[in-house]
């Protein structure tokens, strides 16, 4: 995980409370939640360790319309997102129509290594209820 190649301490703790959280999470939330387990580790490190997982492919990253980077542990396989705009509930989803779409359109503009991200936001099912349902 590390530039040199060697995994500290503090990057597997990192590793480890992200890994424990079900759904994404901020550099900051980590961040306290090592503090508050007793791990000595500067948010500085927490974001270092983050951005060297990101470039792995280790960790999902989402980006929210105000700008904050929330991450999680990432499935295997590329995916994209459902994102619910009320309450941030995530949904992982396959999309192959999107894959040979994005390789079609790519071929086509005569471009290679191509990467892309989608990730579509509405409301989940519970927040929709409770809009409809708002006097």
């Amino acid at each position: 995980m590390s530039s040199e190649g060697r995994t500290t301490r503090q990057q597997v703790a990192v590793r480890a409370a992200l890994d424990s959280s079900a759904e994404f999470v901020s550099a900051q939330q980590l961040h306290a939640e090592l503090r508050a387990a007793g791990e000595r580790v500067g948010l500085a490190t927490v974001y270092r360790a983050l951005g060297k997982m990101s470039e792995g492919g280790e960790v999902d990253v989402l980006v929210r319309p105000d700008g904050e980077t929330l991450y999680r542990s990432c499935s295997s396989g590329h995916h994209h997102h459902l994102i619910c705009r009320g309450c941030g509930t995530t949904v992982e989803v396959a999309a192959p129509s999107v894959e040979r779409w994005a390789r079609d359109v790519a071929e086509r503009e005569g471009f290679s290594d191509v990467s892309h991200t989608v990730e579509l936001v509405g409301l989940c099912r519970a927040c929709s209820q409770a809009v409809d349902m708002a006097p």
